[in-house]
């Protein structure tokens, strides 16, 4: 009796830790850049090094990461694929804060470093396994992390060149601060919810008439910050209002009432405060009109010495205290409830506030027709998701605000003399901590003094991020090796972040190398819960990909990730669909230790079946390379099981068994059906690969040679397509033969009369044993 070579019923997960450590001992995913072969690298996203549960949908992005590196060396390129770890901001700070009870500013800051890094130490060890677990072929070798002496050096040493290029500048203005944060943040930090709030109509007067108006507004508590009341130019109820002037009820401050088109007149009484500042219209409006302001909140975001009375209290306590000033003036109208467009911070969730602070500034206004141009030079993966880059730079108002009161971060590498209060910057290519370093130089560059004081701030950890492409090019270190991989191949990462992460790095590489950094941008959809719903850990249902991966195995995780949806679409989430996509493995593993029963002659005098399944074949390979030249792992994922399971398996396997084990059929004949079942399989594995690449090692290095199946390249289309015709014809026949037996309860491999139609003649030997037709 023939045995197969493939004697194990099924791959596990042991065997698929042990594969991965056969690559890591024989470096197969080594990077050296070699002479005369192009290079394919990647700008990896770093993923985030929290002590929380690694998302499965984070799981699932870098497991298709993988897949465009494995694509790409199987397409013939000498890969780079770099693995980081993003180690910087707010997630740890908070982390730190809770777990031991502290709060930041309130503990010694080198303390706090310390702990900050030994969380992050601890917690990187497990998204490294779930990495390699996922069998993810990067370097992990020379893994780097964003909090590392080398990588703050870089980001501090860009800081320098763009501030000594005029770029940056420091500047007292209204900003956007998080209080839960106690931090500036950019515009890019900042979300928008729909929260119930209340319209408060509250009478005021008009100086000149003495008349009572309305006005409505749901911060009466930033009421002693105003400086004007508008109205808009086409609303016919208030032109007479227009150069009077109307009476702040409590603090009997006279502000100017104006037309101005941003009033809508069908929001509240279509009166509007302008107030310092209640959002980004107060911001702009005090900028267009050149209001004085009134700081209305400190750093605590309590109110200030400007609120008179009610200095101190927090926005909340100041909105009930003057709410309840006002009725007991009886000088509110109505109150009313309403759902409110409020912006708040991504991290934290706190509603933000607009506090003026002094902080460093990124230039990016003046870039952004030319960003808007540069963007078209890179490829989007898929399409549509270049609008969400476009609708963001077209949204830039201001520019980037980079500076943070953190302390889990990179420093800005600033002295300010003490005499002079100038700002004095040291040489690029060292890390600095002028917190709690002296300064590289002994005199002020401005009036000679020499005592300085030291920036406490930190930046904004895109600034860190946004400069990816240059540290793993080894930008400033490396001249030689930047040449050769700068512009990178391609940016993988997450929709989410196309508004930071993307676009700053392109902001930023652009300014310092005045090129691209990357060809291509491919950019994949949300991972939602079973009912579409988004992951969170407030809703739990946050699902951790390690349990899954070590009952089920990487491959079918992969697999589930590849074909769940296709490429920028958001795709579903649960344990059960990994398990579903792990019985297509399950039914290549039996294909292949079927076919591992026989010989693979080199060469056969084919028969028609063969042809035929040989041209499906072929279409499958062009199928496979076109979806694999757009890193839309769907499109191969779907073809082959399709092409596997519903012809290869289901009719072509079927009409030639008795064939290949010789019954009835000469020795030619069967050798026919070895070759052709073993060229089937072996293409599937090739194209497989890049998408489940420990299943098709196996497979591969049992029976088809000893050197790793990634070390191979795609299999190119040579079989012609002519006997696709007949596909239609012989699937029909099949099924009819099989719904026949089925409705004479008959089994499968009982005799049955039926005519071969004429069209199907040329198969007729093997349709007549598959069927064991009359």
């Amino acid at each position: 009796m023939l045995k197969p070579k493939i004697e194990e019923k099924r791959l596990d997960a042991k065997a698929e830790e042990k594969i991965f450590k056969e690559w890591e001992k024989r470096k197969i995913f080594s990077f050296k850049i070699k002479k005369g072969k192009k290079i394919f690298s990647i700008d990896t996203p770093p993923p985030y090094v929290s002590s929380d549960i690694w998302h499965i949908g984070a799981a699932a992005h870098y497991s298709q990461i993988d897949m465009i590196a494995r694509t790409a060396r199987m397409l013939g390129f000498n890969v780079f694929f770099p693995i980081g770890l993003d180690r910087n901001g707010l997630p740890v700070e908070k982390y730190v804060e809770r777990k031991y009870g502290i709060k930041m500013h309130e503990t010694e800051r080198g303390k706090f470093l310390e702990l900050c890094k030994s969380t992050l130490d601890n917690a990187e060890k497990n998204l490294i396994e779930i990495m390699k677990k996922l069998g993810l072929s990067g370097d992990f070798e020379n893994c780097y992390r964003t909090d590392s002496e080398e990588y703050r050096k870089l980001t501090q040493s860009t800081f320098i060149d763009l501030w000594n290029k005029g770029l940056i500048y420091i500047s007292t203005r209204p900003n956007i601060y998080c209080p839960g944060c106690k931090t500036t943040l950019s515009e890019a930090d900042v979300i928008y919810k729909e929260l119930p709030s209340k319209f408060f109509y509250i009478k005021f007067k008009v100086k000149e008439t003495n008349e009572d108006i309305i006005i409505a507004t749901t911060r009466p508590e930033l009421i002693f910050a105003c400086q004007l009341i508008i109205f808009n130019p086409e609303d016919k109820r208030y032109e007479k209002l227009k150069d009077k002037h109307a009476i702040i009820p409590i603090f009997e401050r006279e502000v100017p009432i104006k037309p101005h088109p941003y009033a809508e007149p069908e929001t509240g009484t279509g009166l509007e405060m302008v107030c310092s500042y209640g959002d980004y219209a107060d911001v702009m409006l005090f900028r267009e009109l050149k209001l004085k302001e009134i700081r209305a909140l400190d750093e605590n975001c309590r109110l200030t010495e400007n609120a008179g009375k009610y200095k101190g209290l927090s926005i909340t306590e100041a909105r009930e205290k003057i709410v309840e000033d006002l009725k007991a003036q009886g000088l509110i109208v109505k109150e009313e409830e309403i759902m409110h467009r409020v912006p708040v911070c991504e991290r934290s969730g706190d509603a933000i506030e607009f506090i003026p602070m002094e902080d460093f500034y990124l230039k990016q206004i003046y870039l952004q027709k030319k960003l808007l141009e540069i963007q078209k030079k890179i490829k989007f993966f898929p399409e549509f998701n270049r609008q969400i880059l476009i609708n963001w730079i077209n949204s830039l108002t201001i520019d980037w605000a980079i500076s943070r009161t953190r302390y889990y971060g990179t420093e800005i590498p600033v002295w300010y003399c003490k005499k002079c209060g100038k700002p004095n910057l040291p040489k690029k290519g060292k890390y600095y901590q002028p917190w709690r370093e002296k300064p590289p130089f002994k005199k002020c560059k401005y009036c000679g003094s020499n005592e300085f004081e030291g920036e406490e701030k930190t930046f904004d950890t895109w600034m860190d991020s946004s400069i990816s492409p240059l540290f793993i090019s080894k930008f400033l270190t490396d001249k030689n090796f930047f040449e050769k991989v700068y512009p990178n191949s391609i940016r993988p990462q997450g929709k989410e972040i196309v508004r930071t992460w993307l676009y700053y790095t392109l902001l930023r590489c652009y300014q310092l190398t005045g090129k691209i950094p990357w060809r291509y941008a491919w950019v994949s959809g949300y991972c939602v819960d079973e009912r579409g719903e988004k992951m969170s850990k407030s809703k739990g249902n946050v699902i951790d990909p390690l349990p899954i991966i070590e009952k089920y195995g990487a491959d079918s995780f992969r697999y589930w990730a590849a074909q769940e949806a296709t490429l920028g679409y958001d795709f579903r989430a649960s344990e059960q669909r990994v398990a579903n996509a792990g019985k297509f493995l399950t039914k290549l593993w039996n294909i292949a230790r079927f076919i591992s029963i026989f010989p693979y002659p080199k060469k056969a005098k084919l028969k028609a079946s063969d042809k035929w399944i040989l041209s499906e074949l072929n279409a499958l390979i062009k199928e496979c390379l076109k979806g694999y030249k757009e890193f839309n792992f769907f499109v191969p994922a779907t073809k082959i099981r399709e092409f596997t399971w519903n012809l290869f398996a289901s009719h072509y396997i079927e009409m030639v068994k008795a064939r290949a084990y010789g019954k009835g059929f000469k020795k030619e004949e069967s050798k026919a059906a070895w070759f052709t079942l073993h060229e089937c399989l072996k293409s599937i594995l090739l194209l497989l690969a890049p998408i489940t690449p420990f299943i098709t090692e196996y497979i591969w290095q049992k029976l088809y040679g000893k050197e790793s199946i990634h070390l191979q390249t795609f299999p190119k289309p040579k079989w012609g397509e002519k006997m696709r015709r007949k596909t239609g014809k012989l699937v029909e026949f099949n099924s009819k033969v099989w719904n026949e037996k089925k409705k004479l309860g008959l089994s499968l491999i009982d005799k049955i009369k039926m005519e071969i139609p004429k069209e199907l003649k040329e198969f007729e030997e093997d349709l007549r044993a598959m069927h064991k037709l009359e």
